[in-house]
C-alpha cells in the first residue's frame, strides 16, 4: 500500500506567467519535502490547466492536471497528462475523454465547492475526491459515490507546501508508478484518508471562512460547505441559448 496525495499545486500563486513558469521547481521541491515530512510515499502535480513534468526527489511524483471544464474542475493523473488545456473550453465529458485517451484516470475534483460536475451523470469518471479543504462534505461526497458506483480517492488540494497530506489516497498496488496509481484507480483499489491534526484543523476552519467570503460556497444549514456553482455558468448557459 502506498499513500499518495493526488491533488496538490507547485504554483503558490496566480498570473504572473513568467514567473510562475521559473517558480515551479521551487514548488515542486517544496511539496516533496512536505510530503516526505508527512509520511506520504508520493505526490500528484495538478496545477490548473497545465502540466510541467518533474523527476522524482524523495517521493514518487505523479503526473497530472486540474482541468477546469465549463461545469467545475477535473483532475487528470497519469503517465500522460495534456500539457495545457484553456479554462471553461472543455465540457467534463470532453475532459474525460482527453484523459482516457491518453492513458490516465478523470477524476471529479471537489464535487461539493464552485461545481456542478456532479451533476453529469453519463460520464465515465473514475473516481470522486473527497477534497482536504473541507472535508465536512464527506457525507454528500460518499453518497455521490455510492450512486455512481465509483471508488473515493483523496487530495490535499494544497496551494502551500504546508497543506499537503490534509487528504490522501491509500493506494494497493505492487509498485508506485503513474501507471499502477491510474489502474488501482480505475479497478477500486484505493481509499482515502484524512488527516486530524491540529493544523489540518485550523486549515480547514480558515478555508471555509475564506470559501464563504468568497462566495464559492453554499453551506447546507451549516453542516456540509462546499456547495456551489462554477463562476460565470449561467452567464455561460445564457450565451449559449441565444447563440
Amino acid at each position: 500500500m502506498y499513500s499518495v496525495d493526488l491533488h496538490a499545486h507547485t504554483r503558490f500563486f496566480h498570473g504572473r506567467q513568467r514567473l510562475g513558469d521559473r517558480f515551479d521547481p521551487v514548488g515542486h521541491r517544496l511539496l516533496v519535502r512536505a510530503a516526505t515530512r508527512r509520511g506520504l510515499d508520493g505526490v500528484a502535480t495538478t496545477n490548473h490547466d497545465y502540466y510541467t513534468r518533474f523527476g522524482s526527489d524523495g517521493v514518487a511524483t505523479i503526473p497530472g492536471i486540474e482541468i477546469t471544464t465549463d461545469r467545475g474542475h477535473v483532475l487528470v493523473v497519469g503517465p500522460d497528462p495534456p500539457a495545457r488545456t484553456e479554462p471553461g473550453t472543455l465540457t467534463p465529458a470532453e475532459a474525460v475523454e482527453l484523459a482516457h485517451d491518453r492513458g490516465c484516470a478523470a477524476i471529479v475534483a471537489h464535487p461539493f465547492r464552485n461545481s456542478t460536475v456532479r451533476d453529469v451523470s453519463d460520464v465515465p469518471f473514475d473516481a470522486i475526491e473527497v477534497n482536504g479543504k473541507h472535508p465536512r462534505s464527506r457525507p454528500l461526497v460518499e453518497q455521490l459515490a455510492a450512486e455512481r458506483d465509483l471508488p473515493l480517492v483523496g487530495g490535499s488540494d494544497a496551494h502551500f507546501p504546508f497543506e499537503v497530506g490534509r487528504a490522501f489516497t491509500r493506494v494497493d498496488a505492487d509498485d508506485l508508478t503513474p501507471g499502477a496509481v491510474v489502474d488501482a484507480i480505475r479497478d477500486g483499489r484505493v481509499d482515502f484518508r484524512i488527516s486530524n491534526g491540529r493544523v489540518d484543523r485550523w486549515l480547514r476552519r480558515l478555508y471555509r471562512s475564506v470559501h464563504r467570503r468568497k462566495g464559492t460556497i453554499d453551506a447546507l444549514d451549516g453542516a456540509a460547505p462546499g456547495v456551489g456553482r462554477p463562476p460565470g455558468e449561467d452567464e455561460e448557459r445564457e450565451r449559449r441559448d441565444a447563440s
